[in-house]
């Protein structure tokens, strides 16, 4: 079914009515789901301040000239940019250098000096660290020790879960043309909460990855489908808003994870919360029906009537027949056989020489966007100041960015928002790595100009592929 057959649908039942209007906020609320967990790590891994745990019980502590009684009250003075030590001395009188990821024993145990040029030997923390707990009471990181040389197991978590993520849009992407665009929703609706919650219950590092990885794969799955769900489901005269919008509910994600963070600081309840914020959706996911454009490009016409003949029903308008408007307009007189509908692959990205140009320009296109999109995003705890307030910012750009991809659309086109956006994105990182380390202020401002620029880009590619290439190709 062509695009000017669905817009006759559409004329007839309305572009935007009150069906359409149900079908699409119970989607995009689930997207909001898809804006927590790509997020989510950003406070589950982070790094705490940590030193070696001593061999014993501390009866004194020294830090350069200041005694202390308890080791939790060191944070304060420990130093987050270059490597410094606390010296202690256990009940049985022997002296310990504790740094981050070494301590040394002193040979000479008769003071309790800091400065010392006696002979020590070294060790690794085998008693395990100690954790600065005065912003998160627990984290991945501490969870399992992912510091020192297992600091990398924590740096892998979130490039594991965007491969997860990569995985989903191909798998369910195709699947979505194959078995519908129903299907693929629940299953990956169902598959992010079960998947969430199972990620807060694993008991290692490993079957902590492997959740994680699988809740990408789903929640992948779900916002590249929804898109292309939304986009069937809404006539000509509103699909331009509806389409871009939708990103909007991914941006309240976004700062859903903020707030959440900011009143939970224990990762496993953090992530249970997370996980059931859209829990409504899976208990109402069953109402949404297939769209009429996947059942009549499968030749299911009947299915396709009656879906039809629902939203004529919400929207207070006369329904259509289906085989009227087909046959008026693509097979003639009533009654025949309609032909059947071609099939389309990923080789026809490259069908010839000026559409496989095309593909490789929006694949780096969207590479850019997506670099571009979650750098600032993940980036914006290390900005300094608050960092949930940072996170909460970093979402709450995207929406007025939404809107005015929506608005500069219509007036100059496509192309040249797209070409502004991405070139005021570069120019905004270029201003960011001149900035001062210590000016965290005007690098949350240049970073939320940033996000704003590579946002509207980000958003804008969804629906500039979506019109470059057929719907069959493009999902």
């Amino acid at each position: 079914m062509g695009s000017g057959n669905s817009e006759l649908i559409f004329d007839r039942v309305g572009h935007f009515g009150r069906y359409q209007i149900f079908v699409y906020f119970t989607c995009a609320f689930q997207n909001i789901s898809c804006g927590i967990h790509y997020l989510a790590s950003v406070f589950m891994t982070m790094f705490p301040k940590h030193t070696c745990r001593p061999p014993g019980n501390v009866s004194r502590i020294l830090f350069h000239n200041t005694s202390l009684w308890r080791l939790d009250d060191i944070w304060t003075l420990f130093p987050t940019g270059r490597e410094d030590y606390v010296v202690v001395q256990l009940e049985d009188g022997v002296v310990w250098e504790l740094t981050r990821c070494y301590r040394f024993r002193r040979d000479n145990n008769s003071s309790l000096n800091y400065d010392y040029d006696g002979h020590k030997s070294g060790f690794s923390c085998l008693d395990g660290f100690i954790y600065d707990k005065s912003k998160w009471d627990n984290t991945v990181v501490t969870q399992w020790d992912l510091v020192c040389n297992r600091e990398w197991f924590a740096k892998l978590i979130q490039p594991t879960f965007m491969f997860g993520v990569l995985l989903g849009a191909l798998i369910f992407g195709y699947l979505s043309d194959r078995v519908g665009r129903r299907p693929v929703l629940w299953s990956t609706s169902i598959g992010m909460h079960v998947f969430g919650i199972a990620v807060a219950f694993t008991f290692d590092y490993y079957s902590f990855m492997l959740a994680r990885f699988l809740l990408a794969i789903v929640a992948s799955g779900y916002l590249v489908v929804v898109f292309v769900y939304v986009t069937e489901f809404i006539g000509m005269k509103a699909r331009t808003w509806a389409s871009i919008q939708i990103h909007s509910f991914f941006a309240i994600g976004t700062m859903v994870v903020a707030l959440i963070g900011y009143l939970f600081r224990t990762w496993w309840i953090y992530q249970i919360i997370l996980s059931t914020v859209t829990l409504p959706f899976v208990l109402c996911c069953w109402m949404i029906p297939e769209t009429p454009f996947w059942l009549l490009s499968e030749g299911r016409y009947k299915e396709a009537q009656i879906v039809v003949d629902k939203m004529a029903k919400w929207n207070r308008t006369g329904t259509c027949k289906l085989s009227e408007l087909l046959s008026l307009d693509l097979y003639g007189a009533v009654g025949e056989k309609p032909s059947e509908v071609k099939k389309y692959n990923l080789l026809d990205l490259f069908y010839d020489w000026n559409i496989g140009t095309r593909t490789l320009i929006v694949w780096l296109v969207w590479f850019t966007g997506c670099l571009g999109f979650y750098c600032f995003s993940l980036n914006s705890v290390n900005l300094g100041g608050n960092e949930y307030l940072n996170l909460f910012l970093m979402g709450a750009v995207e929406i007025p960015a939404y809107i005015f991809i929506c608005v500069g659309m219509d007036v100059v086109g496509r192309r040249n928002v797209l070409m502004f956006s991405l070139i005021s994105g570069a120019l905004f990182c270029g201003v960011i790595m001149v900035i001062p380390k210590g000016n965290y202020i005007w690098s949350v401002v240049a970073s939320m100009a940033g996000k704003f620029a590579i946002g509207s880009a980000f958003g804008l590619i969804y629906l500039y592929t979506a019109e470059l290439y057929p719907t069959m190709i493009s999902c």
